[in-house]
């Protein structure tokens, strides 16, 4: 399986994103620019953390229009993984890929430390490999972390199981706890928490590294097994 690491100007998790697939998963992966026209040669899309653009305007506002987020698209439109983390999740909800905005945190402070999450939804191609209702520890590395959506979009998540994680404790403000939902098809992943960052024991453990085999066992499920 071929990952692409997307990079936007002021991205600064492209490279734990890259070393977690090519030294922890051993899957292969390439950094891609902002600007590049064609993804088709990928097998998935990761969005990493950062601040894009400095986050000005807004985060993930302005990265929504790179060139490259139109092959985002298509490859969402294609039924391939795309995970966005972090300000990678803010790029998603801005481009419509994911419904929701991401505002500042409750108590208006940037938060950097390891929380523990709920797995809420174990049936995705990003947690097969998670036990539903498992609680995990991850990091967590944001000053808009804080979920927001209206009623309408709130109980059409629940309707469609697309709240995969919550956090345990109310860190942020998030709706309902909520710390990553999918999109309705099930395959466009946004999250706050960083996996990339909990894939070996020596950094605190291996909480994160599930996510990345769950989406490479159910891409060679799909294209190896029956092919």
């Amino acid at each position: 399986m071929k990952f692409a690491v997307i990079v936007f100007p002021g991205s600064n998790c492209d490279l734990d994103l890259y070393h977690a697939v090519k030294d922890e998963l051993g899957e292969e992966v390439e950094y891609v620019w902002h600007d590049s026209p064609d993804l088709s040669g990928f097998d998935g899309v990761l969005l990493p953390g950062g601040f894009s653009y400095g986050d000005y305007l807004r985060c993930g506002a302005i990265s929504r229009f790179s060139a490259v987020m139109e092959e985002v698209k298509k490859a969402a439109d294609a039924g391939k993984p795309v995970l966005g983390i972090c300000n990678g999740f803010q790029i998603l909800t801005e481009a419509g890929l994911l419904p929701g905005a991401l505002l500042r945190n409750k108590n208006l402070k940037f938060m950097c430390r390891t929380v523990e999450l709920t797995v809420e939804n174990a049936d995705t191609m990003f947690t097969g490999e998670y036990e539903q209702g498992e609680t995990v520890r991850i990091p967590v590395a944001h000053g808009e972390g804080n979920y927001y959506c209206d009623d309408e979009t709130l109980a059409q998540l629940k309707a469609n199981n697309q709240i995969v994680f919550t956090y345990n404790e109310d860190c942020n403000g998030s709706r309902e706890g909520i710390a990553g939902i999918t999109n309705a098809r099930g395959n466009v992943l946004g999250m706050m928490p960083h996996p990339e960052r909990a894939v070996h024991e020596l950094i605190g453990g291996t909480d994160g590294l599930a996510l990345f085999k769950s989406i490479v066992k159910q891409w060679r499920e799909a294209h190896v097994t029956h092919a």
